[in-house]
């Protein structure tokens, strides 16, 4: 009877070990699941990228997830705004929300409007200006690494 008591005793020492490390990791990963983010509460204000000219607002929507590798962003180019002429390190991809803009991409100008998805490849430059009265607001994502 005494053997049966401490199996007993044994076995739920293991179940309430298995509760306590499992559960709360099990409970994590649903909460987890998911990061809803609303674009005012993380707007903000800054100057254009790669030395662009002009101001811009960014949304760096889930930047403080550390375990994803994607970068997403909602940038609007206000009037007379750009992001500057750079080398692309890895793939891009820009969006055209609203508006009109030129691209330059390897010292070729094109120009871009609502509804236009550009990819640029690693090895490859450009550039995006805003152009009209309008804001130009662009989707822009890739990966981290």
């Amino acid at each position: 009877m005494n053997m049966n008591r401490n199996q007993h005793l044994i076995t739920a020492a293991m179940c309430f070990v298995m509760i306590v490390i499992f559960f709360p990791s099990a409970l994590a990963q649903k909460q987890n699941a998911f990061i809803l983010e609303h674009e005012s509460d993380i707007a903000k204000n800054e100057p254009a990228p790669h030395n662009g000219n002009g101001m811009t607002t960014v949304y760096n929507y889930f930047s403080a997830d550390s375990g994803s590798n994607l970068v997403f962003r909602k940038r609007v180019l206000h009037p007379g705004s750009e992001i500057g002429y750079h080398l692309q390190s890895k793939e891009e991809i820009y969006y055209i929300l609203s508006g009109d803009g030129e691209l330059k991409v390897n010292d070729t100008t094109y120009n871009v409007k609502t509804g236009d998805a550009i990819l640029t490849h690693p090895g490859n430059y450009h550039g995006l200006k805003q152009k009209g009265k309008d804001d130009l607001v662009v989707i822009i994502d890739y990966t981290k690494q």
